[in-house]
């Protein structure tokens, strides 16, 4: 009898996992795959842009400066930014110099990357307290940000003509993303929903996820346009395909996910960060696995993630560290 009962229960765990009810998981005999590399301390690192001349551009939120990582001689050179700045996010722009997006300053900075200076694009008056979040470029070479207190807007860097638009459901707008085509779209975490705005006229379309009070933050477009979201306040990833105006939605592994950051890489393989897991997830919009790799320090809390072709690069903000998992 206890054969026979060892034997379904073998056969049942077999079931599940070939149903796919439990995530995929690196072999634990295994190194991690994941390196951190320490920053300076009490720099607090919020977003990471890969360089171009091969370093990592990372925000020191806490301590007011841009900072540039050189992994091969893990060298950290400080740009700071001014009096009371207070960096979200960064992103490198066409002409190759960072640009960030900064709460403290109320500002758009741009980095020259070979000079280090900075120059500022201060929000008009009366959009003082913005808390702007992330930043990306349009095909015509416009910034758009959003800011958490309830607004987006665009910067044209050639006539340095800015606008900054009221967001539907006031605060909220976080993570920011161009598809392909060059549509941008936004998330609002305040807000739950997905924006989409047209790029001539500025106005946003809300596009409801499935999912109520689902605390959309972060977007990121695949190479066919797709739409993915992280969903904070359910631990879910989700995605919008704008050709069919469908959503899907899928719940992270372990018992209390919280999805914060996403990113697409090159291969179109899906990256969230997991608070609930300390772990940044893939996932595989082709055969829909996850595949979780611990983080190397306790509570990592990294808030942003992104990479370039081989490097998958986030901010472990709460450990005053950065993380790369490089697939060669």
């Amino acid at each position: 009898m206890r054969l026979r009962q060892s034997a379904l229960r073998l056969a049942l765990i077999a079931a599940l996992l070939a149903s796919g009810c439990a995530a995929d998981q690196p072999d634990a005999t295994q190194p991690s795959p994941v390196r951190a590399y320490d920053v300076p301390e009490g720099s607090r690192p919020h977003d990471v842009a890969p360089a171009a001349d091969g370093g990592v551009w990372f925000t020191g939120q806490r301590a007011g400066f841009l900072g540039h990582f050189d992994s091969s001689t893990q060298v950290v050179v400080q740009v700071p930014l001014g009096e009371g700045s207070a960096p979200h996010g960064v992103i490198v722009g066409p002409d190759g110099a960072a640009w960030v997006t900064d709460g403290g300053l109320n500002a758009i900075l741009r980095v020259d990357s070979a000079t280090r200076e900075v120059r500022s694009y201060p929000l008009p008056a009366g959009r003082e307290g913005a808390n702007l979040n992330t930043a990306t470029f349009d095909r015509d070479g416009v910034l758009w940000f959003t800011g958490q207190a309830g607004v987006y807007g665009r910067l044209d860097p050639q006539t340095e003509d800015m606008a900054v638009y009221d967001a539907p459901r006031g605060a909220g707008p976080y993570g920011i993303t161009m598809t392909p085509d060059g549509d941008v779209y936004y998330a609002s975490l305040a807000g739950n929903y997905v924006g989409r705005i047209d790029t001539d006229t500025g106005e946003a379309t809300v596009l409801e996820p499935p999912t109520p009070q689902q605390g959309a933050r972060r977007v990121w477009s695949d190479s066919t346009g797709r739409i993915w979201v992280s969903e904070w306040n359910v631990g879910q990833l989700a995605v919008f395909d704008p050709a069919s105006e469908k959503w899907r939605e899928w719940r992270l592994p372990g018992p209390n996910p919280q999805a914060y950051a996403v990113y697409v890489d090159d291969h179109d393989q899906v990256w969230v960060s997991d608070f609930g897991a300390n772990a940044l997830v893939r996932f595989d919009p082709t055969t829909e696995p996850f595949t979780s790799y611990e983080l190397p320090g306790p509570a990592s809390n990294v808030r942003q993630i992104l990479g370039r072709p081989g490097e998958v690069w986030g901010a472990a903000s709460a450990l005053d560290q950065l993380v790369v998992i490089r697939s060669g």
